[in-house]
Protein backbone atom coordinates (compact mmCIF):
# COMPACT_ATOMS: atom_id res chain seq x y z
CA UNK A 1 0.00 0.00 0.00
CA UNK A 2 1.43 3.34 -1.16
CA UNK A 3 1.53 6.54 0.61
CA UNK A 4 -1.61 8.21 -1.72
CA UNK A 5 -3.47 5.18 -0.68
CA UNK A 6 -2.48 5.47 3.01
CA UNK A 7 -3.90 8.81 3.09
CA UNK A 8 -7.06 8.01 1.58
CA UNK A 9 -7.59 5.56 4.61
CA UNK A 10 -7.75 8.35 6.62
CA UNK A 11 -10.77 11.05 7.53
CA UNK A 12 -9.87 13.95 6.26
CA UNK A 13 -9.44 17.32 8.11
CA UNK A 14 -11.89 20.15 7.71
CA UNK A 15 -8.63 21.86 6.28
CA UNK A 16 -7.68 19.21 3.90
CA UNK A 17 -11.11 19.10 2.55
CA UNK A 18 -10.73 23.43 2.16
CA UNK A 19 -7.48 23.07 0.38
CA UNK A 20 -8.74 20.09 -1.85
CA UNK A 21 -12.15 21.98 -2.89
CA UNK A 22 -9.46 24.82 -3.92
CA UNK A 23 -7.69 22.26 -5.85
CA UNK A 24 -10.40 20.85 -7.47
CA UNK A 25 -12.11 24.23 -8.52
CA UNK A 26 -8.97 25.20 -10.00
CA UNK A 27 -8.49 22.58 -12.38
CA UNK A 28 -11.75 22.54 -13.58
CA UNK A 29 -11.36 26.10 -14.39
CA UNK A 30 -8.07 25.25 -16.09
CA UNK A 31 -9.79 22.58 -17.94
CA UNK A 32 -12.23 25.12 -19.19
CA UNK A 33 -9.70 28.01 -20.21
CA UNK A 34 -7.96 25.31 -22.47
CA UNK A 35 -11.22 24.12 -23.99
CA UNK A 36 -12.16 27.62 -25.13
CA UNK A 37 -8.78 28.09 -26.24
CA UNK A 38 -8.70 25.27 -28.03
CA UNK A 39 -11.50 26.38 -30.19
CA UNK A 40 -9.36 29.53 -31.11
CA UNK A 41 -6.82 27.57 -32.51
CA UNK A 42 -6.20 25.02 -35.13
CA UNK A 43 -3.88 22.51 -35.79
CA UNK A 44 -1.47 21.49 -34.01
CA UNK A 45 -2.08 23.89 -31.25
CA UNK A 46 -5.23 23.09 -31.29
CA UNK A 47 -4.35 19.38 -30.25
CA UNK A 48 -1.84 20.39 -27.46
CA UNK A 49 -4.68 22.23 -25.90
CA UNK A 50 -7.36 19.32 -25.74
CA UNK A 51 -4.83 16.97 -24.23
CA UNK A 52 -3.91 19.75 -21.49
CA UNK A 53 -7.89 19.97 -21.03
CA UNK A 54 -7.36 15.84 -20.64
CA UNK A 55 -4.70 16.32 -18.07
CA UNK A 56 -6.63 19.02 -15.65
CA UNK A 57 -9.66 16.85 -15.99
CA UNK A 58 -7.56 13.39 -14.46
CA UNK A 59 -6.91 15.81 -12.05
CA UNK A 60 -10.28 16.82 -11.79
CA UNK A 61 -11.09 13.18 -10.81
CA UNK A 62 -8.09 12.66 -8.70
CA UNK A 63 -9.75 15.45 -6.53
CA UNK A 64 -13.58 14.28 -6.78
CA UNK A 65 -12.24 10.97 -5.77
CA UNK A 66 -10.70 12.08 -2.64
CA UNK A 67 -13.53 14.76 -1.55
CA UNK A 68 -16.41 12.31 -1.85
CA UNK A 69 -19.77 13.84 -1.31
CA UNK A 70 -17.55 16.87 0.33
CA UNK A 71 -17.16 17.82 -3.35
CA UNK A 72 -20.64 19.36 -2.93
CA UNK A 73 -21.98 21.56 -3.60
CA UNK A 74 -19.56 22.76 -6.73
CA UNK A 75 -16.65 24.79 -5.32
CA UNK A 76 -16.02 28.29 -6.75
CA UNK A 77 -12.34 29.21 -7.92
CA UNK A 78 -10.99 32.32 -5.75
CA UNK A 79 -12.30 35.28 -6.67
CA UNK A 80 -8.72 36.23 -7.93
CA UNK A 81 -8.52 32.98 -10.42
CA UNK A 82 -12.26 33.92 -11.53
CA UNK A 83 -11.36 38.16 -12.15
CA UNK A 84 -8.51 36.73 -14.18
CA UNK A 85 -9.93 34.42 -16.29
CA UNK A 86 -12.80 36.92 -16.93
CA UNK A 87 -10.14 39.63 -18.05
CA UNK A 88 -8.10 37.24 -20.50
CA UNK A 89 -11.62 36.49 -22.12
CA UNK A 90 -11.97 40.17 -22.55
CA UNK A 91 -8.71 40.80 -23.60
CA UNK A 92 -7.96 38.00 -26.29
CA UNK A 93 -5.74 34.87 -26.63
CA UNK A 94 -2.55 36.17 -25.80
CA UNK A 95 -4.15 37.20 -22.67
CA UNK A 96 -5.66 34.13 -22.02
CA UNK A 97 -2.28 32.24 -22.77
CA UNK A 98 -0.38 34.48 -19.86
CA UNK A 99 -3.14 33.81 -17.51
CA UNK A 100 -2.87 30.38 -17.95
CA UNK A 101 0.83 30.27 -17.84
CA UNK A 102 0.61 32.29 -14.42
CA UNK A 103 -2.15 29.59 -13.17
CA UNK A 104 0.33 26.61 -13.92
CA UNK A 105 3.27 28.45 -12.03
CA UNK A 106 1.49 29.00 -9.13
CA UNK A 107 -0.26 25.61 -9.17
CA UNK A 108 3.34 24.17 -9.48
CA UNK A 109 5.18 25.92 -6.40
CA UNK A 110 1.77 26.34 -3.80
CA UNK A 111 1.65 22.38 -3.56
CA UNK A 112 0.98 20.59 -0.19
CA UNK A 113 1.76 17.55 0.87
CA UNK A 114 -1.60 16.01 -0.30
CA UNK A 115 -1.03 16.36 -4.21
CA UNK A 116 0.71 13.48 -5.45
CA UNK A 117 4.08 14.04 -7.21
CA UNK A 118 3.25 12.81 -10.35
CA UNK A 119 0.31 15.72 -10.24
CA UNK A 120 3.23 18.84 -9.25
CA UNK A 121 5.52 17.35 -12.28
CA UNK A 122 2.27 17.91 -14.81
CA UNK A 123 1.88 21.16 -13.62
CA UNK A 124 5.44 22.11 -13.90
CA UNK A 125 5.11 20.75 -17.70
CA UNK A 126 2.07 21.92 -18.67
CA UNK A 127 3.27 25.50 -17.43
CA UNK A 128 6.56 24.76 -19.96
CA UNK A 129 3.71 23.80 -22.64
CA UNK A 130 2.18 27.10 -22.34
CA UNK A 131 5.08 29.02 -22.19
CA UNK A 132 5.62 27.41 -25.83
CA UNK A 133 2.72 28.47 -26.94
CA UNK A 134 2.20 32.07 -25.65
CA UNK A 135 5.75 32.63 -27.41
CA UNK A 136 4.34 33.16 -30.72
CA UNK A 137 1.86 35.63 -29.61
CA UNK A 138 4.53 37.27 -27.55
CA UNK A 139 6.81 37.87 -30.41
CA UNK A 140 3.78 39.43 -32.13
CA UNK A 141 2.49 41.77 -29.57
CA UNK A 142 6.15 42.69 -28.79
CA UNK A 143 6.48 45.70 -30.32
CA UNK A 144 3.08 47.15 -30.33
CA UNK A 145 2.75 45.90 -26.58
CA UNK A 146 6.41 47.82 -26.25
CA UNK A 147 5.08 50.84 -28.23
CA UNK A 148 2.00 50.85 -26.02
CA UNK A 149 3.21 50.76 -22.34
CA UNK A 150 6.51 53.11 -22.98
CA UNK A 151 3.69 55.54 -23.84
CA UNK A 152 1.43 55.43 -22.19
CA UNK A 153 3.70 55.32 -19.11
CA UNK A 154 5.24 58.24 -20.72
CA UNK A 155 2.56 60.41 -20.73
CA UNK A 156 1.29 59.80 -17.36
CA UNK A 157 4.35 60.24 -15.51
CA UNK A 158 5.88 63.21 -17.38
CA UNK A 159 2.61 64.91 -17.65
CA UNK A 160 1.68 64.32 -13.88
CA UNK A 161 5.67 65.51 -13.32
CA UNK A 162 5.12 68.71 -15.23
CA UNK A 163 1.45 69.21 -13.85
CA UNK A 164 2.73 68.78 -10.08
CA UNK A 165 5.58 70.80 -10.64
CA UNK A 166 3.74 73.53 -11.77
CA UNK A 167 1.20 73.18 -8.74
CA UNK A 168 3.52 73.23 -6.06
CA UNK A 169 5.25 76.19 -7.26
CA UNK A 170 2.02 78.01 -6.83
CA UNK A 171 0.42 78.36 -10.46
CA UNK A 172 -3.42 79.74 -10.78
CA UNK A 173 -5.87 76.31 -11.93
CA UNK A 174 -6.28 77.30 -15.03
CA UNK A 175 -2.47 77.81 -15.89
CA UNK A 176 -1.47 74.93 -14.91
CA UNK A 177 -4.44 73.01 -17.04
CA UNK A 178 -2.91 75.28 -19.91
CA UNK A 179 0.32 73.34 -18.83
CA UNK A 180 -0.64 70.32 -18.68
CA UNK A 181 -2.74 70.22 -22.19
CA UNK A 182 0.78 71.84 -23.77
CA UNK A 183 2.77 69.08 -22.30
CA UNK A 184 -0.19 66.60 -23.71
CA UNK A 185 0.26 67.68 -27.43
CA UNK A 186 3.70 68.55 -27.20
CA UNK A 187 4.97 65.27 -25.90
CA UNK A 188 2.61 63.58 -27.74
CA UNK A 189 3.44 65.18 -30.87
CA UNK A 190 7.49 64.60 -29.85
CA UNK A 191 6.51 60.77 -28.99
CA UNK A 192 5.06 60.47 -32.40
CA UNK A 193 7.70 62.26 -34.44
CA UNK A 194 9.83 59.85 -32.83
CA UNK A 195 8.83 56.46 -33.65
CA UNK A 196 8.17 57.77 -37.04
CA UNK A 197 12.16 58.07 -37.55
CA UNK A 198 12.59 55.44 -35.42
CA UNK A 199 10.37 52.77 -37.05
CA UNK A 200 11.56 54.45 -40.85
CA UNK A 201 14.83 53.96 -39.99
CA UNK A 202 14.78 50.42 -38.77
CA UNK A 203 13.12 49.57 -42.16
CA UNK A 204 16.18 51.20 -43.75
CA UNK A 205 18.13 48.82 -42.02
CA UNK A 206 16.32 45.98 -42.88
CA UNK A 207 15.82 46.55 -46.45
CA UNK A 208 19.99 46.79 -46.65
CA UNK A 209 19.31 42.98 -46.00
CA UNK A 210 17.29 41.92 -48.51
CA UNK A 211 18.39 39.84 -51.14
CA UNK A 212 19.05 41.60 -54.52
CA UNK A 213 16.26 41.11 -56.83
CA UNK A 214 19.02 40.63 -59.67
CA UNK A 215 21.15 38.62 -58.11
CA UNK A 216 19.84 35.22 -59.79
CA UNK A 217 20.10 36.46 -63.21
CA UNK A 218 24.00 36.12 -62.47
CA UNK A 219 24.02 32.25 -61.55
CA UNK A 220 23.15 30.86 -65.22
CA UNK A 221 26.15 32.91 -66.29
CA UNK A 222 28.69 31.08 -63.54
CA UNK A 223 31.28 28.86 -63.94
CA UNK A 224 29.92 25.84 -62.94
CA UNK A 225 33.33 24.16 -61.78
CA UNK A 226 35.00 27.75 -60.09
CA UNK A 227 32.27 29.62 -58.71
CA UNK A 228 31.58 31.88 -55.61
CA UNK A 229 27.32 30.70 -55.03
CA UNK A 230 28.48 28.76 -52.36
CA UNK A 231 30.47 32.10 -50.77
CA UNK A 232 26.50 33.20 -50.91
CA UNK A 233 25.31 30.53 -48.47
CA UNK A 234 28.74 30.54 -46.70
CA UNK A 235 27.90 34.17 -45.45
CA UNK A 236 24.14 33.45 -44.63
CA UNK A 237 25.17 31.39 -41.79
CA UNK A 238 25.85 27.52 -43.62
CA UNK A 239 28.93 25.56 -42.81
CA UNK A 240 31.52 25.34 -46.25
CA UNK A 241 29.91 21.58 -46.80
CA UNK A 242 26.33 22.76 -46.35
CA UNK A 243 27.35 25.56 -48.58
CA UNK A 244 28.91 23.66 -51.48
CA UNK A 245 25.98 21.14 -51.39
CA UNK A 246 23.46 23.81 -51.19
CA UNK A 247 25.30 25.33 -54.79
CA UNK A 248 25.47 22.18 -56.10
CA UNK A 249 21.51 21.46 -55.33
CA UNK A 250 21.10 25.40 -57.30
CA UNK A 251 23.10 24.15 -60.33
CA UNK A 252 21.24 20.58 -61.04
CA UNK A 253 18.01 22.63 -61.06
CA UNK A 254 19.52 25.14 -63.49
CA UNK A 255 20.22 22.28 -65.32
CA UNK A 256 16.69 20.79 -65.06
CA UNK A 257 14.78 22.92 -64.92
CA UNK A 258 10.66 22.91 -64.73
CA UNK A 259 8.52 23.12 -67.37
CA UNK A 260 7.99 26.96 -68.79
CA UNK A 261 10.90 28.04 -66.46
CA UNK A 262 14.07 29.56 -67.74
CA UNK A 263 17.58 28.92 -65.77
CA UNK A 264 17.47 31.58 -64.16
CA UNK A 265 13.64 31.58 -62.28
CA UNK A 266 14.81 28.00 -61.56
CA UNK A 267 17.24 29.03 -59.16
CA UNK A 268 15.75 32.67 -57.76
CA UNK A 269 13.43 30.73 -54.95
CA UNK A 270 16.92 28.70 -54.10
CA UNK A 271 18.33 32.58 -53.60
CA UNK A 272 15.94 34.45 -52.29
CA UNK A 273 14.54 31.70 -50.06
CA UNK A 274 17.22 31.95 -47.24
CA UNK A 275 16.23 35.59 -46.10
CA UNK A 276 13.46 35.78 -44.08
CA UNK A 277 10.72 38.57 -45.91
CA UNK A 278 8.98 39.32 -42.55
CA UNK A 279 10.51 41.08 -40.78
CA UNK A 280 9.34 44.11 -42.03
CA UNK A 281 5.75 42.97 -41.15
CA UNK A 282 6.55 43.04 -37.75
CA UNK A 283 8.53 46.11 -37.46
CA UNK A 284 5.09 47.95 -38.57
CA UNK A 285 5.15 51.21 -40.45
CA UNK A 286 6.26 54.46 -39.53
CA UNK A 287 2.57 56.07 -40.06
CA UNK A 288 1.06 53.12 -37.60
CA UNK A 289 3.76 53.82 -35.21
CA UNK A 290 3.23 57.67 -34.73
CA UNK A 291 0.06 57.63 -34.72
CA UNK A 292 -0.50 54.59 -32.14
CA UNK A 293 2.38 56.39 -30.35
CA UNK A 294 0.60 60.00 -30.45
CA UNK A 295 -2.93 58.05 -29.10
CA UNK A 296 -1.05 56.20 -26.34
CA UNK A 297 1.20 59.34 -24.71
CA UNK A 298 -2.24 61.48 -25.40
CA UNK A 299 -4.10 59.18 -23.21
CA UNK A 300 -1.65 58.18 -20.58
CA UNK A 301 -1.02 62.77 -20.20
CA UNK A 302 -4.49 63.48 -20.02
CA UNK A 303 -5.38 61.30 -16.72
CA UNK A 304 -3.28 64.16 -14.47
CA UNK A 305 -5.69 67.15 -16.21
CA UNK A 306 -8.79 65.36 -15.10
CA UNK A 307 -8.87 66.95 -11.42
CA UNK A 308 -8.06 70.36 -13.30
CA UNK A 309 -10.99 69.74 -15.77
CA UNK A 310 -13.25 69.15 -13.09
CA UNK A 311 -12.76 72.39 -11.57
CA UNK A 312 -10.70 71.25 -8.34
CA UNK A 313 -7.61 73.03 -6.93
CA UNK A 314 -5.29 73.54 -4.40
CA UNK A 315 -4.11 70.38 -2.82
CA UNK A 316 -7.00 68.61 -3.79
CA UNK A 317 -6.23 68.62 -7.16
CA UNK A 318 -2.99 67.65 -6.54
CA UNK A 319 -3.94 64.72 -4.50
CA UNK A 320 -6.48 63.78 -6.86
CA UNK A 321 -4.27 63.77 -9.67
CA UNK A 322 -1.32 61.83 -8.25
CA UNK A 323 -4.56 59.15 -7.44
CA UNK A 324 -5.88 58.56 -10.77
CA UNK A 325 -2.13 58.57 -12.04
CA UNK A 326 -1.33 56.17 -9.06
CA UNK A 327 -4.10 53.36 -10.33
CA UNK A 328 -3.30 53.37 -14.05
CA UNK A 329 0.29 53.02 -13.67
CA UNK A 330 -1.03 50.50 -11.42
CA UNK A 331 -2.61 48.98 -14.59
CA UNK A 332 -0.28 49.20 -16.53
CA UNK A 333 2.21 47.54 -14.34
CA UNK A 334 0.10 44.78 -14.06
CA UNK A 335 -0.61 43.84 -17.35
CA UNK A 336 3.14 43.80 -17.59
CA UNK A 337 3.33 41.49 -15.17
CA UNK A 338 0.41 39.16 -16.47
CA UNK A 339 1.47 39.34 -20.36
CA UNK A 340 5.11 37.93 -19.25
CA UNK A 341 3.54 35.08 -16.76
CA UNK A 342 4.77 36.75 -13.79
CA UNK A 343 3.36 37.75 -10.45
CA UNK A 344 1.55 40.95 -11.49
CA UNK A 345 1.78 43.16 -8.12
CA UNK A 346 5.36 43.60 -8.24
CA UNK A 347 5.38 44.83 -11.67
CA UNK A 348 2.81 47.04 -11.03
CA UNK A 349 4.59 48.55 -7.30
CA UNK A 350 7.43 48.70 -9.56
CA UNK A 351 5.79 50.76 -12.35
CA UNK A 352 3.87 52.79 -9.49
CA UNK A 353 7.29 53.72 -7.51
CA UNK A 354 9.19 54.46 -10.66
CA UNK A 355 6.67 56.88 -12.20
CA UNK A 356 5.56 58.57 -8.09
CA UNK A 357 9.88 59.28 -7.76
CA UNK A 358 10.24 61.02 -10.86
CA UNK A 359 7.07 62.91 -10.00
CA UNK A 360 7.99 63.08 -6.58
CA UNK A 361 11.05 65.12 -7.42
CA UNK A 362 9.37 67.49 -9.85
CA UNK A 363 6.84 68.50 -7.54
CA UNK A 364 9.59 69.00 -4.78
CA UNK A 365 11.59 70.93 -7.27
CA UNK A 366 8.41 73.14 -7.63
CA UNK A 367 7.70 73.63 -4.00
CA UNK A 368 11.54 74.94 -4.05
CA UNK A 369 11.10 77.09 -6.60
CA UNK A 370 7.73 78.84 -5.60
CA UNK A 371 9.50 79.84 -1.85
CA UNK A 372 11.95 81.02 -3.81
CA UNK A 373 10.29 83.53 -6.29
CA UNK A 374 7.92 84.16 -2.81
Amino acid sequence: MNADQVASDREPTRAQIKRWRKHLAEERMEARTYRDLSERRTGEERAVLLQLEEAERRHEEYWLARLGENALPAPKPPLRTRAASLLAHLFGTIFILAMAQRAEQRSSRDVDDDVPAHMQADEHIHAEVIRSLAAKSRETLAGTFRAAVFGANDGLVSNLALVLGVAASGMEPHVVLLTGVSGLLAGALSMAAGEWVSVRSQRELLDASIPDPNAHQAVTDLDVNANELALVFRARGESEEEAEAHAAQVFAKLARPATGESGAIAVRAALDGQESDGAGEQVGTPMNAALSSFCFFATGAFFPLIPYILGLTGLTAIIVAAAIVGIALLFTGGVVGILSGQPPMPRALRQLLVGFGAAGVTYLLGLLFGTSVS
